[in-house]
């Protein structure tokens, strides 16, 4: 676990006690990482433990959250992309894979993508056994994953330039709402702008 995860998770106790739903205490440590500000996305990388910095990934990796830095070969014609991309791999190729970067949407449609992912989880243990049952197929095979289309792009491992930052399904919550996207090309307002009209 990275400090700024480790922090907001021992911070962020409850409220209201037993009588808060498991859908309420989600919302609220949801809304604790999106209050955090001034958030480095390298040192949140740097910060990573031996466990969780992977060289690379796999089929296997299908469905789990990773976080690196990244420079696109195309960057050039691109009218913007993210340098920390946040994704759950959908499709391995052995030189890339396609992936969901949660940072193109606003949070409040982030929300909505992640409470539809879900309902697709492998198991219920959040442990390391724990991942989402993905494809490209299974996402457009229901209206509820409409909100991934702005979100799915391609990466070629060759231009990953950190290693991937394996997220723990206990941290999904608060990496998702963490400010660590660094769009380059164009604000984050305009990106949002430009993924929410994709979805309508």
């Amino acid at each position: 676990m990275t400090k700024i995860f480790q922090e907001i998770l021992q911070n962020s106790q409850k409220p209201g006690g037993d009588s808060v739903t498991p859908k309420q205490a989600i919302d609220w440590l949801r809304q604790q990482a999106l209050q955090t500000k001034n958030v480095d996305p390298q040192s949140v990388i740097d910060d990573a433990t031996a466990f969780k910095r992977l060289t690379g990934l796999s089929d296997n990796s299908i469905g789990k959250m990773y976080m690196f830095s990244y420079d696109p070969k195309h960057k050039d014609v691109l009218p913007y992309y993210d340098n920390y991309p946040l994704v759950f791999p959908v499709e391995y190729y052995g030189d890339s894979f396609l992936g969901i970067n949660l940072h193109y949407l606003p949070p409040m449609l982030r929300a909505k993508l992640m409470d539809a992912l879900y309902s697709t989880l492998n198991n219920k243990k959040y442990n390391k056994t724990t991942q989402l049952v993905l494809s490209y197929n299974i996402l457009k095979s229901a209206s509820k994953f409409k909100y991934f289309e702005p979100c799915l792009k391609k990466y070629l491992f060759s231009h990953v330039k950190s290693p991937f930052v394996y997220i723990a399904p206990n941290e999904w919550n608060i990496a998702m709402m963490l400010p660590t996207e660094r769009f380059v090309g164009a604000s984050k307002s305009q990106v949002f702008k430009d993924s929410t009209s994709m979805v309508r």
